[in-house]
């Protein structure tokens, strides 16, 4: 299964979570308040999710809408209370006001994380300067994964972008592993796979009826079978 890519869906309890991993997720990001574009879950929705699956979980660490950091002992706090839970994988990621990142932030979390894996998430699309960020964050303990969409508009104008960086793989801050989300569709796919890129990060996709409506698990599936090669050409 080492040539699986990887399928990560947005869980915002434990009927998506279930629903997800029945679909065929390989992982799945835990928010709340997607009208914020997902936020720190509570210890108690980790707690039944945690119950609920079996795969692994990554956990925003995020306290408002936005790419700064706000008040980072409530960060630090929540991270805290998280690894108590029996949180293991975390998703972060901070801008200062010039479009940098806030290394204050992210080193203070990830000293809290102790060599947890984390994923720098899509704070990477909207830097002043992707590679500047890149090389910032290389030596950080524990991050192994940049979502990003390659731009900040998402997948349909950051394709160049994230072909490029694909082929980059293995360079000075190009070691950890690309997971594409942010507007991604099936149709992206072909591209994005025949370059390398080898996981994807769903949300509304995985939710044909809205942000209302729990995981679909038939749609997980959809994008499992197209991952693993057995849908076909998209329509």
């Amino acid at each position: 299964m080492s040539n699986r890519a990887v399928l990560e869906v947005i869980a915002l309890d434990a009927e998506d979570a279930v629903a997800a991993q029945a679909g065929g997720a390989d992982r799945l990001e835990l928010v709340t308040d997607m009208a914020a574009d997902g936020l720190t879950p509570s210890c108690a929705t980790f707690a039944k999710i945690r119950a609920a699956v079996d795969i692994p979980l990554r956990v925003m660490l995020r306290v408002a809408d936005g790419f700064a950091a706000g008040d980072i002992d409530v960060l630090v706090r929540k991270a805290r209370e998280l690894r108590a839970e029996g949180a293991e994988e975390f998703v972060l990621g901070f801008l200062d006001a010039q479009g940098h990142a806030d290394l204050v932030a992210v080193e203070r979390l990830v000293a809290e994380l102790d060599g947890c894996r984390w994923t720098f998430h899509r704070a990477i699309d909207r830097a002043t300067d992707r590679d500047a960020l890149r090389k910032q964050l290389a030596d950080l303990p524990g991050l192994d994964t940049y979502l990003t969409a390659g731009s900040a508009r998402g997948v349909d104008d950051g394709i160049p972008v994230l072909l490029v960086e694909a082929a980059r793989n293995g360079e000075p801050g190009y070691e950890p592993q690309i997971l594409v989300g942010g507007g991604l569709r099936l149709e992206h796919l072909p591209e994005l796979l025949a370059a390398g890129i080898d996981a994807v990060h769903i949300g509304g996709a995985a939710r044909p009826k809205g942000w209302d409506a729990p995981v679909d698990e038939a749609a997980v599936r959809e994008w499992r079978a197209r991952l693993d090669g057995q849908g076909g050409a998209p329509g």
